[in-house]
């Protein structure tokens, strides 16, 4: 086993309270020291991983199992309850469709400003664009507001957006599920070529369709429970 891996949990586990009612959370901060109004339920429990630079880890569950959760673990979205979570490298989520991106903007803008807040100079920022252009291949649409597209079409920009910026460490959830079969076997020839050019890269997903055909490392079952 690697000493030193790019993604370690270690004893992870992710607590959420349930409560009956709306007023039993209100109830519960104004007077913390009553009967409690809540039942506790583990999203994830005790989760160990450990995945080195390079490896693509496919997860699968039924709905409502934690697959979600323990990816935005990995992401830092939510923090755990216990236990560690070490990763190095940039991470990239492709949580959810248009996640990051303004309704009101352009697609252009909205890859624009995205790389910039990632830290990227003018110059890497408009060659990012022309391959994600390229990429989407939705023609003029990349210069219309975000909200005049399509289920497809964001998932089309998130992806290529996500993929051209190259990240260490890409988490993909179930946003392929969208769109049309062409970009879904073009998103996956183009995860599968930095896999095999080496890159540092590692891919979540949770589709079994997808897992067949990216993921080389055995898939992992989660279970939510109280």
């Amino acid at each position: 086993m690697n000493s030193n891996p790019q993604i370690l949990l270690d004893k992870v586990s992710k607590k959420y309270r349930l409560y009956t009612k709306r007023s039993d959370r209100l109830l519960e901060a104004l007077m913390p020291y009553k009967q409690r109004k809540f039942t506790d339920f583990f999203a994830v429990r005790n989760v160990e991983l450990n995945i080195n630079k390079g490896e693509t880890l496919g997860i699968v569950g039924r709905n409502g199992s934690g697959k979600s959760t323990l990816l935005k673990l990995v992401a830092g979205i939510t923090v755990p309850t216990s236990g560690t979570v070490r990763v190095s490298g940039n991470v990239v989520p492709l949580l959810e469709l248009g996640g990051g991106f303004h309704p009101e903007l352009s697609g252009f803008d909205n890859v624009y400003y995205y790389t910039t807040l990632l830290g990227f100079s003018k110059a890497e920022t408009l060659d990012i664009i022309e391959r994600v252009i390229d990429f989407t291949e939705i023609g003029e649409f990349i210069n219309q507001p975000l909200k005049t597209y399509s289920s497809g079409m964001r998932s089309r920009l998130a992806f290529s957006v996500s993929i051209n910026i190259n990240p260490e460490i890409l988490i993909v959830d179930e946003v392929l599920a969208v769109g049309d079969e062409y970009f879904k076997k073009k998103s996956l020839q183009k995860m599968n070529d930095s896999l095999n050019q080496g890159k540092p890269f590692c891919t979540f997903h949770i589709r079994r369709r997808t897992l067949r055909n990216c993921v080389p490392k055995p898939s992992c079952c989660t279970k939510a429970r109280k």
